[in-house]
């Protein structure tokens, strides 16, 4: 304790009279007040050790350096623009008291900062480490050519949504945008822009194609809400594409890992998410000139094509002639030929005199008889088989035959084509008018 504080308490003491004996109690009240009265704001500095939050929410924990230790307390509601860690050397202001009770002198947190640029770009680099092993920054999905709906999470007030929603005018301004105004600094920033990543996917009708979140430039610790476990997380987890656009292009942030995709500003994150709109119309313009271009090369193939197999055609028509007149030809000359043959026969057999000629005919009349009742018999035992296993199967059919159950007092509906309609989609789906009733004795069309 300084000399100061030292005499401060002496003539404190002096108060009470130099004979009078004081009360535990009165002495601690005493050096409270002289504490509170001699530290009423101290700025110190010191690596966080001991961290407790507890369930009322104020955080307890230890400020410490090479030599010594004082116990702190972050009262709940205290508003510190970044999440207290063991191991994190930081600058405080607050005051000191004392707490009775154990007799302990403590310190009371009233703002509190990171130590440097240097620690938080070491703590930066830690979890940028750490969220990589979790695999956060692994997936990722393709950003939609055309979206329809643009999903922005960014600040309500400011130069950045105004600067946004000008880009998307003079690019693409029929596309509809969706802003969700969250806090783009501050201890609350990370939950409500996680809060509103994982609304914007909750989201059934008309939910967006694309996300961007956006904010512009500041100090590291300004954008240190991006760096926070629950905005990354929210990213990987999104099911919607999301572009990050965090401050300058030279400002990198955990979330640009994360996203799908990197914007170095908040306008060049418009340009990503679409395409202009003069673009796509000269585009379409050349797209269309090449069809007439090549629907015309085609055509004109294929009339070439036609005129080629036209020309093969009457060429085959006039060979199919010649082979016709030839085989025209070979007919006659076959006939002739056959019936010089069987005269040559008949003049052959009549030279023979074969006087049993008559026997032989008559007897391959009688097996020609024989086989001829034989076959008659067999025919007339296959007709009948095959006649009964017809009649099996046509009352098998007849009893599975719709009509059957037509005669019941069902009937079915089709439409005028005869498709079936089989459920009430399709029943909703088709006019009334070109829909039919079939009923056992006919049909008739709905009106």
């Amino acid at each position: 304790m300084s000399m100061t504080s030292s005499t401060a308490l002496k003539a404190s003491v002096q108060l009470f009279g130099e004979e009078k004996i004081l009360t535990v109690s009165e002495l601690s009240r005493a050096i409270k007040q002289e504490i509170e009265k001699n530290f009423a704001t101290v700025k110190l500095r010191g690596e966080v050790s001991g961290l407790k939050v507890h369930t009322s929410g104020h955080t307890y924990l230890s400020l410490k350096d090479s030599d010594s230790v004082i116990n702190a307390i972050c009262w709940r509601g205290t508003k510190v623009g970044f999440p207290l860690e063991d191991g994190l050397e930081v600058v405080v202001k607050g005051k000191v008291t004392s707490y009775p009770a154990r007799s302990q002198y403590q310190f009371i947190i009233e703002e509190a900062n990171i130590a440097g640029e240097g620690a938080l770009l070491k703590l930066l680099n830690e979890r940028r480490k750490h969220y990589a092993s979790l695999g956060y920054f692994e997936k990722k999905q393709a950003i939609p050519r055309f979206p329809r709906i643009i999903g922005i999470i960014t600040s309500r007030t400011g130069a950045v949504l105004q600067d946004m929603n000008h880009r998307l005018e003079d690019r693409y301004p029929f596309c509809h945008v969706m802003i969700w105004p969250v806090n783009v600094q501050g201890i609350e920033s990370a939950e409500q822009v996680s809060r509103a990543i994982r609304g914007f996917n909750f989201m059934i009708e008309k939910r967006p194609d694309v996300l961007i979140v956006a904010r512009g430039g500041g100090s590291i610790e300004d954008l240190w809400p991006f760096n926070e476990e629950a905005v990354v997380k929210a990213v990987f987890d999104s099911k919607i594409p999301v572009i990050s656009a965090i401050g300058h292009e030279t400002d990198t942030t955990l979330i640009d890992y994360a996203a799908d995709l990197r914007a170095p500003t908040p306008t060049a994150a418009i340009e990503l998410a679409t395409p202009v709109l003069a673009d796509v119309k000269l585009q379409l313009s050349g797209d269309a000139v090449r069809m007439r271009s090549l629907i015309g090369r085609i055509v004109k193939e294929t009339t070439m094509m036609m005129e080629s197999s036209v020309k093969r055609l009457r060429s085959s028509m006039h060979m199919i002639c010649a082979l016709n007149q030839r085989f025209d030809d070979s007919i006659e000359r076959l006939f002739v030929a056959i019936e010089n043959f069987i005269q040559k026969e008949f003049l052959l057999l009549k030279s023979r005199k074969l006087i049993n000629l008559e026997s032989y005919i008559t007897n391959k009349q009688c097996g020609y008889e024989v086989i001829t009742r034989s076959f008659s018999r067999i025919m007339k035992n296959f007709i009948t088989i095959q006649g009964d296993k017809l009649t099996v199967l046509s009352n098998r059919l007849d009893q599975g035959s719709f009509k059957k159950i037509l005669s019941k007092g069902f009937c079915f509906i089709t439409d005028t084509c005869g498709a079936i309609i089989s459920t009430k989609t399709d029943f909703d789906t088709k006019k009334v008018s070109n829909l039919v009733i079939h009923f056992q004795d006919g049909t008739t069309n709905i009106r």
